[in-house]
């Protein structure tokens, strides 16, 4: 087994800001322009692009893919990331120390996240995608003590390394790791060692061989027992090569979620509605042209909440509606509702982001238009009560700030009785 290269690591966690000016209309009240700072997280490093491949059929409102980290452009798809197309399957390694004797076997471990992401990435896809993870039953025992890996959120990249080189050498007698796609490398929770806080995914890049294959990328977790939720959603959001959307502010303190808020378990892994935004689910595949609407003109449109299951039969109904406003740029408007992923969030209506596809991963390349600036909602569960309520209700109007003839109106008209949303859309 060839030595690991220093891998390059982007920073997992929980949120972002967001850049959210404007202002609600209710019925003909006057518009608002409310406008929010819009803070810069700092930019995750880059990763080895792959060759692009699998061009969509995206219509004008697809933004070209860029060299940035976790590009949100969705012309082509990155081949250096699995797509989740159809299935993918996993191995779950269970690492353990010499320092230190393991309190729960690899079973209960494996049920602390298995099998709901599986679940999580089975209602995100519509049925379309399935996540199988194979949890291997025994520990594999590191050469060296956990303390003398210096695990932390933000690990010294050669001890990083040498965690990675040893725990792979470790599981390679027992593990064939050219039948998955997927690699969680998962430690004993309770190892003095072992910090929490250090659960992301590390890239390489220069890949490893295993069993005559590379592996490209491991997810590490570190999780307590039980860990948070749907940490590993997140983390396998990477491995698909999803950004970060959190904020991470620079000293370490002050909110982590004012780009998204509550709104995708790429921001928050404790959101209230995790669902991963429409622009996720088109970039990945699970959303197509006959679920996309590209708004160029006046368009009364009827979005089903994206969260929702299909209806019988398979159809999707518009679930996300589009608005290009630059070469990189792009206004999103989706529906969002108790259900499915969805299904704990204290809010409803039709929610507005911007998109930016030259933005790297954790510096904001989503950013969730709060349209009530002046109110907050659900302070004892939301992650940022700010965005909580950003979602336009029934009879609101909202209209996106800037100069004349670049401006978006959005009007929430009806709500239909099976929980669609009827929105009218004008670009000027």
């Amino acid at each position: 087994m060839s030595p690991i290269p220093q891998p390059e690591v982007y920073v997992e966690g929980q949120q972002s800001p967001a850049g959210t000016p404007g202002g609600v209309e209710r019925g003909r009240l006057r518009a608002t322009a409310a406008a929010l700072t819009s803070l810069m997280a700092l930019a995750a490093t880059s990763l080895v692009a792959g060759p692009a491949v699998a061009k969509n059929s995206a219509g004008p409102c697809a933004l070209p893919r860029t060299s940035a980290h976790h590009s949100l452009g969705l012309d082509t798809w990155n081949a250096g990331y699995p797509r989740p197309a159809s299935r993918l399957d996993a191995v779950m390694v269970f690492v353990s120390f010499p320092d230190s004797v393991p309190n729960h076997d690899p079973g209960e471990l494996a049920t602390d996240h298995f099998p709901a992401t599986s679940t999580f990435f089975d209602r995100a896809s519509y049925g379309r995608f399935k996540l199988r993870a194979d949890p291997q039953p025994a520990w594999v025992v590191m050469p060296k003590a956990s303390t003398a890996y210096g695990i932390s959120r933000d690990w010294e990249p050669k001890k990083r390394s040498a965690y990675m080189r040893d725990a792979i050498a470790a599981a390679d007698p027992t593990v064939d790791f050219s039948r998955y796609d997927i690699v969680y490398l998962v430690a004993d929770p309770d190892a003095p060692g072992v910090d929490s806080d250090a659960t992301k995914v590390v890239n390489f890049e220069h890949p490893l061989s295993a069993d005559g294959v590379d592996i490209r990328r491991v997810v590490t977790v570190f999780e307590r027992h039980p860990p948070d939720r749907n940490v590993l959603a997140h983390e396998t959001g990477h491995v698909f090569d999803l950004p970060d959307l959190y904020h991470r502010p620079v000293d370490g303190k002050g909110d982590w979620d004012t780009y998204v808020g509550d709104w995708d378990v790429m921001g928050s892994q404790f959101g209230m509605a995790p669902d991963l935004f429409g622009w996720h689910k088109w970039k990945l595949g699970w959303l197509d042209e006959r679920a996309v609407r590209c708004v160029t003109r006046e368009e009364l449109i009827t979005l089903e909440p994206i969260a929702a299951a299909p209806a019988p039969g398979g159809g999707l109904g518009t679930r996300l509606a589009v608005v290009r406003t630059g070469p990189g740029t792009a206004l999103a408007i989706e529906a969002r509702a108790a259900t499915g992923n969805d299904a704990s969030t204290c809010t409803e209506g039709v929610l507005l982001y911007r998109i930016q596809s030259d933005t790297a991963s954790g510096g904001g390349p989503v950013e969730v238009i709060d349209t009530h600036p002046n109110s907050e909602a659900c302070w004892d569960q939301s992650v940022y009560p700010e965005l909580a309520d950003a979602p336009l209700r029934v009879g609101e109007m909202f209209t996106m700030p800037g100069t004349p003839g670049e401006r978006t109106r959005v009007e929430v008209a009806d709500r239909t009785p099976g929980g669609a949303f009827t929105v009218r859309i004008t670009t000027a």
